[in-house]
């Protein structure tokens, strides 16, 4: 695990899911509760953060999927709060196993064990928690259950597998055929007064991204 400090109150956890790719997670230092923002590809990567972090303040756990390389260390926090979208458990309980199977198939990597545990705190729309200036609302794109977080007073969005960036190209990783989504996700992204991005597989961004997400928009309209 790999601590990456981002802002005054946002630091980005960085685990390695198999030999080209990093799974990126977040802790946000509230003023009431503190936050972590997906919990990665086991128990251990759960551990680390919450050893980081502390236990001053309540804590909330959000998964911004259901995937598995997203929430595979929620078994560590049961009981506690577990926000996710509303579809969240069903495509939870739909995909784990094969996605488990598929990592093993693929020589994935495990940061300790990997349990199933649903969210406990479901939502549509959005939930905002004033205090900490933290929103997290409903951003369908990945997957229908995707869900972004939005840190207002550091600038810091969370955008969880909607989109990834390489090379200084944006690529969408929802439907290949959903320009209408992918519109709306920028729309929405576009309101919102951020600095940083943090997305769960790519380094993170600035508010250049935008312009990235679309030059891509316009190349897959142009496919179409």
């Amino acid at each position: 695990m790999k601590a990456t400090k981002i802002t005054n109150r946002n630091t980005m956890f960085s685990v390695l899911e198999n030999e080209n790719s990093y799974v990126h997670m977040g802790v946000i230092r509230g003023v009431r509760h503190n936050f972590i923002i997906d919990i990665g590809i086991g128990g251990d990567c759960a551990k680390a953060m919450l050893e980081y972090i502390g236990n001053d303040k309540p804590l909330i756990i959000v998964n911004t999927h259901h995937d598995w390389d997203h929430a595979a260390g929620n078994w560590l926090f049961d009981g506690r709060t577990i926000i996710g979208h509303k579809l969240c458990p069903a495509l939870m309980d739909a995909n784990w196993d094969n996605q488990l199977q598929h990592a093993n198939l693929a020589g994935g990597y495990f940061c300790g064990i990997a349990r199933k545990t649903v969210p406990s705190l479901l939502f549509d729309g959005e939930i905002c928690f004033p205090e900490d200036g933290i929103s997290i609302f409903h951003t369908p794109g990945h997957t229908a259950d995707s869900i972004s977080v939005f840190d207002a007073v550091d600038k810091v969005l969370f955008t969880g597998d909607n989109f990834g960036v390489s090379d200084g190209k944006a690529q969408y990783w929802g439907a290949s055929d959903d320009a209408a989504g992918f519109r709306r996700l920028i729309e929405t992204y576009k309101q919102l007064d951020f600095e940083t991005c943090i997305s769960g597989h790519s380094a993170p961004q600035t508010r250049q991204v935008i312009a990235m997400l679309e030059a891509a928009l316009a190349d897959m309209s142009s496919h179409s």
